[in-house]
C-alpha cells in the first residue's frame, strides 16, 4: 500500500510537472511571436529576485499591473512589473510595451532589460528606478531633496525631449499616450525617465492620426480625443500640459472643489490665466525660487498646450524649444545675483573677471548634471 501511495503520488507530481512544462511552452510560443531581440529571463530567475513576488517586495501598482524589487543573481536591483489580469488585452499591452520600448534608445525613457514568456501575461524586467514619480515629489515632497524651481525646470526639459524624440527621432514616430505625472519617473540624481508604454502606438511617417477607442487618465487626456476618437501627437502636448501645470501650481490634475467647471486642473489654470490671477495659484517655492519673466513664459507655454484647439498647441520640439531659452534665462538670473552678491568685498569692488570665472566654472559644473 505504502509503495502503491508513493507511486501514485510520484505520477501526479510527474503530470503535473509535465502540464506545467507545456504550458510555459505554449505561453513562450504566443508571447513570443513578435518579441526577438529582447534579453530572455525565466520564471524561476524573477521568482528568486523577488523572494516568489513577495509583498514585501511591491513598489506600487499601476494601470497595467503591481510592480515589484527584484536583486538578479548578479546583484542587480531591477523593477518587475506582473500583470493583477490575466485576460488578452493584458498580454497585447505587455508585449505591445516590449515592442515599442525595443525601439527606443534615449536616457530620458526608462530602459526595459527583457521579459519572461512562460507565463501567462508577460513579466517585464526594467532598470530600477529609485526616486518614485513625479506626482510624489510634488504632493509629497521630500524635505532632504525638494523639487526646487530649478528641478522643475529640469525635469520638464528632460520628459519633453523624451517626448520629442518619440514623436520625431525615433524610427518610426510614437505616440505615448498616457503621459501623467506618474508616469515620469526620477532615478538616483533625479533625472526624469517616461515610463508605462503599455498602451503607445507606433505610425507609419506619413500617418497624422490614430483612430481609436478613447482611453487615457481623467484630467490628462485630451479633449479633442475626446470628441472624436482620433489620438495625435497633439494628444500628448495636451497630457504634458497638464504635467506642466502641475509643476508651478503644485496642484493635483483633479482638483477637490465646488465649482464643476474648475474640476480639472486644466480648466482651473486657464480660468486663472483668463482672469490675470496666475500668481494667485502658484506653487510657494515656485513663487520664491523663479523669476517672474521665467514664469510667465512657462505659464504662456502651458496655456498654449492646453488650448482645445489641437492644431494651435505647439509640436513636443517646440516645447522643448522653448523650455531650453527658458532655463538659459534662469541661468542669466542665477550668474546676475551671483555677481551682485560678490562684488562688493569689504566696502571695495573687486575684480569681475577674477570673479566671473569662478562663478562661470560653477555654473558649468551645474549645468552639466542636467
Amino acid at each position: 500500500m505504502l509503495l502503491l501511495l508513493m507511486g501514485i503520488w510520484w505520477l501526479y507530481k510527474f503530470i503535473r510537472r509535465r502540464k506545467e512544462m507545456k504550458l510555459k511552452q505554449k505561453f513562450f510560443k504566443r508571447n513570443g511571436r513578435e518579441i526577438k531581440k529582447t534579453k530572455l529571463f525565466t520564471l524561476e530567475e524573477l521568482e528568486k529576485a523577488t523572494d516568489n513576488f513577495s509583498k514585501n517586495r511591491i513598489l506600487g501598482q499601476g494601470g497595467q499591473g503591481m510592480v515589484y524589487k527584484g536583486m538578479l543573481a548578479k546583484g542587480r536591483i531591477v523593477a518587475i512589473k506582473k500583470s493583477v489580469l490575466v485576460d488578452e488585452s493584458k498580454v497585447g499591452e505587455f508585449i505591445n510595451e516590449v515592442v515599442i520600448l525595443s525601439q527606443i534608445k534615449h536616457r530620458n525613457v526608462v530602459e526595459l532589460l527583457g521579459c519572461c514568456l512562460e507565463t501567462e501575461v508577460p513579466l517585464l524586467v526594467y532598470e530600477f528606478i529609485p526616486n518614485g514619480n513625479l506626482f510624489q515629489q510634488i504632493n509629497d515632497p521630500n524635505e532632504e531633496f525638494p523639487i526646487t524651481w530649478e528641478l522643475r525646470l529640469r525635469v520638464a526639459i528632460e520628459a519633453s525631449s523624451a517626448l520629442s524624440y518619440l514623436h520625431s527621432a525615433a524610427s518610426m514616430p510614437i505616440y505615448h499616450r498616457d503621459i501623467k505625472s506618474t508616469n515620469i519617473l526620477l532615478d538616483e540624481k533625479y533625472r526624469a525617465k517616461v515610463s508605462d508604454f503599455g498602451t503607445s502606438r507606433s505610425i507609419a511617417i506619413d500617418q497624422t492620426h490614430l483612430t481609436t477607442k478613447v482611453y487615457g487618465t481623467f484630467g490628462y487626456f485630451d479633449p479633442e480625443y475626446f470628441r472624436s476618437s482620433q489620438f495625435t501627437e497633439k494628444s500628448d502636448v495636451y497630457s504634458f500640459g497638464v504635467v506642466l501645470a502641475e509643476l508651478l501650481t503644485g496642484q493635483k490634475p483633479i482638483l477637490s472643489t465646488n465649482y464643476e467647471e474648475n474640476k480639472s486642473l486644466a480648466s482651473y489654470f486657464q480660468c486663472a490665466m483668463k482672469e490675470n490671477r496666475l500668481f494667485e495659484i502658484l506653487d510657494a517655492r515656485v513663487l520664491k525660487e523663479g523669476g517672474k519673466e521665467e514664469i510667465l513664459r512657462i505659464a504662456n507655454l502651458t496655456k498654449r498646450c492646453l488650448k482645445l484647439n489641437g492644431k494651435k498647441r505647439p509640436t513636443m520640439n517646440e516645447v522643448v524649444c522653448e523650455l531650453s531659452e527658458i532655463k538659459g534665462l534662469s541661468e542669466d538670473s542665477t550668474m546676475q545675483q551671483n555677481y551682485g552678491e560678490i562684488d562688493f568685498v569689504d566696502g571695495k569692488i573687486t575684480n569681475p573677471f577674477e570673479i566671473g570665472s569662478s562663478v562661470f566654472g560653477s555654473l558649468l559644473s551645474n549645468s552639466a548634471s542636467f
